[in-house]
């Protein structure tokens, strides 16, 4: 394998990781919806990134919401 195959690999394994991310919080957070889960069973480390990383993605939500949520005509 030379090297560029070899960035490429890594590069693709950094994508599906995000997305294998997004898809562990999204069981993470039905678990802890429908209480199979809760907030107290994880270790404080875990809560803490789980924290942090939905506080980033509301301010990303809330920098890409461009209209008033009051808007009655567009």
């Amino acid at each position: 394998m030379d090297e560029h195959e070899r960035e490429h690999d890594q590069q693709s394994l950094s994508a599906l990781d995000v997305d294998f991310i997004r898809v562990l919080e999204d069981l993470i957070d039905a678990l802890l919806a429908n209480g199979t889960l809760r907030l107290t069973d994880l270790p404080p480390e875990a809560i803490r990134k789980l924290s942090q990383r939905k506080r980033a993605r509301q301010r990303l939500r809330d920098a890409l919401d461009l209209l008033d949520d009051d808007h009655t005509t567009l």
